[in-house]
């Protein structure tokens, strides 16, 4: 029984299981499985609790992959590797380092599990890089009636599509094998620029840089924008100069930032020169470090987040919209608002299925009501065909997301043949899947 509970860390969910089960092997989860089933009960897989939507909120019985991680195998010469699903990602980075290896691309956060990630849409950016879930070339999992099913380019490949990102409906992932590269280092250039210079040059930075996005705090006139340059693994910058930059990075993004959001929390008419202020910490930096550590940052003052994705030539008039219903409002809005883009990939429920994409997150600090300010977003992004980040905060459902997504019904296809007494459904999953 748990005696404590569940709480995301964005702290927007909650829940009292009645039964919290710690696998550890395939065959362990398959017997959870089934016995939740023969007892009609529901059960939900958790990984490092860092979605703000209620993908992961457990209906009855929750089961923590925490146990199913670690290296699997490795084929070397295919630069492939086979890790438990509750693989952190920040563990997969070092394990995939001892052997010259890299993910191609990753999202801002590395405290996820792989299968969470990958379950959820987790992308990062890169105008010619896919999400994390393009990186995945099999799977195992475990359905709703227990069976362990291999899929991947020799077994069952047609599921792949709707595998991939299977928003936990389809069954419990316990491994993943993934498509790597060769590790690689990145040169990050990171300023303050006015706002209107990156609106008007949004293609060409997202196009011509191997890794672009801006943040934007509300109340300024100014971008903080960070251009990424993919480079040899032995290109190294200078131990001073990185531990510089994590000193920064640790004083602007997190004692500042969270400083000022507390305070603009208590005291919301400051929180105009509050941002300006955040904006002056900023500054220019350029460091060279192993691609995670770029890609990465540590996320330590706590916040609620939604974002859409929108079709990428939609994405300056989407995020202008934005700027104007923030002044339009009167709000005061403490938090950026991150503008990142990807390819299109071919993952039935990925955001970024069928088009280039780019994505328009935001954010409340954690003790600010999003509700106003995130359902007037999510209406200017549902005007631009937007789609919801599943992992983050939405109010969409299964009603209005089938027009948003072409193999939508494909994928329900799908569940009902892999969970068709719905063992692995909770409210979110009957909100935006049906039921």
């Amino acid at each position: 029984m748990s005696r404590h509970g569940w709480t995301n860390w964005g702290r927007s969910q909650s829940a009292r299981p009645a039964q919290v089960m710690r696998p550890g092997s395939t065959d362990d989860v398959a017997k959870a499985i089934t016995g939740a089933a023969a007892a009609g009960r529901r059960l939900k897989a958790v990984g490092a609790s860092h979605s703000f939507s209620g993908i992961a909120v457990p209906p009855e019985i929750q089961i923590d992959l925490s146990r199913l991680s670690g290296l699997i195998g490795v084929d070397a010469d295919r630069r492939q590797v086979k890790v438990g699903g509750g693989t952190r990602l920040w563990q997969l980075t070092r394990l995939l380092a001892a052997y010259g290896l890299a993910l191609e691309n990753m999202g801002d956060i590395d405290r996820q599990t792989i299968a969470g990630a990958i379950s959820t849409g987790t992308h990062g950016t890169g105008a010619s890089f896919g999400g994390l879930a393009t990186q995945v070339v099999g799977l195992t999992l475990v359905t709703g009636d227990g069976q362990v099913l291999y899929i991947d380019e020799h077994h069952n490949p047609e599921l792949l599509p709707a595998a991939r990102i299977g928003l936990g409906a389809l069954g419990v992932i316990v491994e993943v094998t993934l498509q790597c590269v060769p590790g690689f280092a990145v040169r990050a250039v990171e300023k303050v620029e006015p706002l209107r210079d990156v609106l008007d040059s949004f293609d060409e930075r997202m196009t011509l840089a191997d890794h672009f996005e801006f943040f934007w705090l509300p109340h300024t006139e100014v971008a903080l924008t960070k251009t990424n340059t993919r480079l040899p693994a032995d290109s190294s910058g200078k131990s001073a100069a990185r531990w510089r930059h994590r000193i920064e990075q640790e004083l602007v993004e997190n004692a500042v930032l969270g400083a000022v959001c507390a305070l603009g929390s208590a005291v919301p008419a400051a929180v105009p020169a509050l941002n300006r202020t955040v904006v002056r910490c900023a500054g220019e930096r350029e460091h060279i470090q192993q691609s995670d550590r770029v890609f990465t940052s540590p996320r330590r003052v706590r916040f609620r987040e939604m974002e859409y994705a929108v079709p990428y030539e939609l994405a300056v008039d989407a995020f202008e919209e934005v700027r104007r219903v923030i002044s339009e409002r009167g709000w005061r809005i403490g938090f950026p608002i991150e503008v990142r883009a990807t390819a299109a990939d071919d993952n039935w429920l990925s955001m970024a299925y069928g088009r280039p994409t780019a994505y328009i997150a935001v954010h409340r600090y954690v003790r600010d009501d999003p509700a106003e300010y995130f359902g007037a977003v999510e209406q200017i992004m549902r005007r631009y065909d937007g789609r919801p980040h599943w992992g983050k905060m939405h109010n969409r459902t299964a009603l209005d997301l089938r027009g948003s997504y072409p193999r939508f019904d494909d994928f329900l296809a799908i569940r009902d043949q892999l969970d068709p007494h719905r063992v692995f459904a909770n409210d979110y999953l009957r909100s935006v899947l049906g039921d």
